[in-house]
């Protein structure tokens, strides 16, 4: 049986089948399909001016490093944007360091600047030592990654604050975005759903604008991408991952899309439709200075503060 040609460039033999557009596509139009969908994406969604300082929080896996590598390359195009990689430490012993080795290498290779920011420095706990001491107190019906939830969204802004950033890109995939409307529709989580976008509110001065440049990459192209590329990154899972909620959501929603083609797409492109109608049923937190860090907060205590009270 002959080879499948490319259905793009109609030369070349054909690697990838995608299933949910039916294309057939060699490694080269694959690739130049992912950056011109990152390209459209950042277009539509406003999510850059032509002279933002952009931080992107890259963990050292393969979607972080991915977007890094494909907004360096868009840099090209885009002379006085000027990027700044942000890792965040959680400390995760075995883990973590392997991660930042990788994300450092990237990152010279690249001739970005890059900025650590440290869970035991922001907070005086590592992730590790947080989970001890809240077995140790019988704290246990919190996971590991509903601490690292709260407290890794308030080590980026604030990475990214010091780097003195405009935007900070976070390389949520679409998997990612499918799952997080999920989880909130699970949880009941109403107001959250509307926070939840491609481009984040202005809110607060402190906080650093969100952007989500891979919102509608799927995440197994995200790491074919980086796969072709030769991006080197680190393919362990996180010890905790296990714990999550997000675990069973990625699931079921993966055995949904290779029954039912497309179902990621729908989910995401559902929530697009009716967040403008559930923005208007929520209340607006108006936004005060948190008593102990000084950080913004929607109550006099915020939630990174009430966790770590918890635990001393």
């Amino acid at each position: 049986m002959a080879p499948l040609i490319c259905t793009c460039c109609r030369h070349n033999d054909a690697f990838y089948f995608r299933a949910y557009s039916g294309e057939c596509l060699c490694k080269k139009c694959f690739a130049q399909s992912i950056e011109a969908k990152v390209r459209t994406t950042i277009t539509r969604c406003h999510m850059l001016q032509f002279d933002d300082h952009l931080a992107v929080a890259v963990s050292g896996g393969k979607d972080s490093l991915a977007l890094l590598y494909i907004l360096a390359k868009l840099h090209k195009f885009r002379p006085k944007t000027t990027l700044t990689a942000v890792t965040v430490d959680e400390g995760i012993k075995g883990y973590r360091d392997e991660a930042l080795d990788i994300a450092v290498v990237n990152c010279k290779k690249l001739g970005i600047p890059h900025h650590i920011v440290s869970f035991k420095e922001l907070y005086g706990f590592s992730l590790d030592e947080i989970i001890e001491q809240a077995n140790q107190r019988g704290q246990t019906k919190l996971t590991a990654c509903a601490y690292c939830g709260v407290l890794r969204r308030r080590a980026i802004n604030a990475g990214a604050r010091a780097v003195k950033a405009d935007k900070v890109a976070t390389a949520h995939t679409l998997d990612d975005e499918a799952q997080t409307v999920l989880m909130n529709i699970l949880r009941g989580d109403i107001a959250r759903l509307a926070k939840e976008k491609p481009v984040s509110d202005k809110v607060h001065p402190m906080f650093v604008q969100k952007i989500k440049p891979f919102c509608e990459i799927l995440e197994k192209e995200s790491a074919l991408y980086a796969y072709i590329k030769n991006i080197a990154f680190q393919d362990t899972p996180c010890p905790y991952a296990s714990q999550a909620l997000r675990n069973d959501v990625r699931g079921m929603l993966n055995r949904m899309e290779e029954k039912h083609t497309g179902t990621k797409f729908t989910v995401f492109r559902a929530m697009e439709k009716l967040r403008p109608a559930i923005e208007e049923t929520i209340h607006k937190d108006a936004f005060k200075v948190c008593v102990e860090c000084g950080e913004p907060s929607a109550l006099n205590l915020c939630k990174a503060c009430e966790l770590l009270q918890q635990l001393r």
